[in-house]
């Protein structure tokens, strides 16, 4: 895959080593009537792990392979389905909901999502507290049409509980083909008994930006952060200095995030160069890696500039605010974000398969852990749905507005 997640260039191999550590073991343990050749080829033997029992491993597959019975929805796993399996249960171990195994099928999917060219419902979603949650409907899809909310929680999928269930388990059951329709069980905040939404699958294409004023407030709304994310942004910024207005807002709300890089060049137009936007602390603090500002910095520190956040703000939303935010450049109004600041990136494990692993987590310039809190808006609002929907006024942008003329 020749897009990456992030712009970190390690590669992660743990698991892959770990993974041909219990196979090759087994093999040379020789005590099961199990042929292990096909599995360990290429793998070096000379590996080992201290302390490490992988005796019950061995014992577990060859009491599958002698006394699995499938029932009548089921099927007798194959050898390498077992495998991938196995690696499944090893991220799964992690507890971490991001670190996540795609066999062939859903690696396959999973290339689709992020490259944008899948059908489904349009929409973010992953597990939260043990719980499948919407990050966030993606603007004018489906999903978002249909009334699903940023924070709703997916308690079933075409009446069946979600309860256990995986995030990559989930998106494959919401993709389909379009025309064809999904129905989610719904808990709400703010409804005591759960709603049910029928969802109408479409060809998703996922929006980029929109541009609107408000008197002399110059409003980019933000859907998400692709790799055109920084160029756009940048576009929509020289048509704000052109237009002659002295009053910028930015609307992150419901954006999932996305491209890291994206982040930080749009914090570097109003920067100094070498100022942190962000820092990556890995596994045992072995090292932290610090995002700085390009220093495009072309803004005065009068420029009047709010920032909208919610609930469906997540990954490269949460670093653009919450930078922003630190070092005094933009005030953040509407509700806290998600809190979504962990560092994936995809190793191929084969050619068909790929592992998903978390191998950092995000700081702001102060220090303030993303995935642990969010990010809090100086300006609390709330959105006035039933406002919304009636007359289009939308409080947390006309909160926003008037800080701003102040």
């Amino acid at each position: 895959m020749k897009e990456k997640l992030r712009a970190h260039s390690t590669v992660i191999s743990i698991f892959i080593v770990l993974l041909a550590v219990v196979f090759s073991l087994g093999y040379k343990t020789g005590e099961y009537n199990v042929s292990h050749t096909a599995l360990v080829s290429g793998i070096d033997h000379k590996t080992s792990v201290q302390n490490v029992d992988f005796d019950a491993f061995w014992k577990a597959w060859t009491i599958l392979n002698e006394k699995y019975v499938p029932t009548t929805s089921s099927s007798t796993p194959t050898d390498q389905e077992k495998v991938w399996g196995a690696i499944q249960g090893l991220a799964a171990s992690t507890g971490d909901p991001y670190t996540v195994f795609f066999p062939p099928v859903e690696a396959k999917a999973f290339d689709e999502q992020i490259s944008g060219a899948f059908e489904g419902v349009g929409m973010e979603v992953d597990v939260k507290d043990s719980v499948l949650t919407v990050i966030a409907p993606l603007k004018d899809t489906p999903a978002y049409k249909a009334g699903i909310k940023a924070g709703d929680k997916l308690i079933g999928i075409d009446k069946k509980s979600t309860q256990g269930i995986s995030t990559p388990d989930a998106i494959k059951k919401i993709k389909g083909k379009k025309g064809t329709t999904v129905t989610f069980t719904i808990l709400r905040e703010g409804n005591s008994d759960p709603i049910e939404i029928s969802v109408v699958r479409d060809v998703i294409t996922v929006p980029a930006m929109k541009i609107e004023t408000s008197g002399d407030v110059f409003i980019i709304r933000m859907y998400s952060f692709s790799a055109q994310s920084a160029d756009e942004f940048r576009k929509a910024l020289r048509q704000f200095v052109e237009s002659g207005k002295t009053k910028l807002v930015l609307d992150l709300r419901g954006n999932p995030g996305g491209y890291l890089e994206a982040a930080v060049d749009m914090a570097s137009w109003f920067l100094p160069s070498g100022k942190v936007i962000v820092s990556e602390e890995s596994k045992n603090l072995k090292f932290s890696q610090e995002y700085r500002s390009k220093g495009y910095n072309i803004f005065s520190d009068q420029l009047k500039f709010a920032i909208l956040i919610d609930g469906g703000s997540a990954s490269a939303s949460e670093i653009l605010a919450g930078a922003l935010s630190d070092y005094d450049k933009a005030i953040l109004v509407g509700k806290k974000s998600y809190g979504k600041g962990s560092v994936q990136e995809l190793v191929p494990i084969t050619p068909e398969t790929s592992l998903k692993v978390t191998i950092a987590k995000w700081l702001t310039p102060k220090g303030h852990s993303i995935s642990k809190n969010g990010i809090d808006p100086q300006i609390e609002v709330e959105l006035d749905v039933e406002k919304f929907k009636k007359t289009g006024e939308d409080t947390q942008l006309k909160r926003a507005i008037e800080e701003l003329n102040k």
